[in-house]
């Protein structure tokens, strides 16, 4: 009964450590400026017509980066940004967007 006590009261203690937030587990890029110029820093675009990158599925922004990068996307200005960016570059910036709290709409 002691063990079975000391068990769960161990885990109690390390699950809080374990249960960490995405953010905090993806690290800041270094190449973070360059999107953050238009797509803001935690993913809520501050130019208009720049898509909210925030709490986008990690799948689709490597993809999308990877397409941009190879012009496989047509978007010259993606192109010009993303295209000198090596794929550990382009993983880091879509964990890093991935990992950002999409903004909650405000209630009615």
């Amino acid at each position: 009964m002691r063990i079975l006590l000391a068990a769960a009261i161990c885990l109690s203690v390390a699950l809080p450590g374990l249960a960490q937030t995405p953010a905090a587990v993806a690290a800041k890029p270094a190449r973070l400026g360059l999107c953050a110029a238009c797509h803001g820093e935690t993913g809520m675009a501050v130019m208009p017509g720049a898509p909210n990158l925030a709490g986008q599925r990690l799948d689709y922004l490597r993809q999308a980066l990877k397409d941009y990068r190879d012009g496989r996307r047509d978007v010259p200005v993606m192109r010009t940004a993303v295209g000198p960016l090596s794929a550990a570059e382009l993983d880091a910036l879509a964990r890093w967007y991935s990992a950002q709290a999409a903004a909650q709409a405000p209630a009615p």
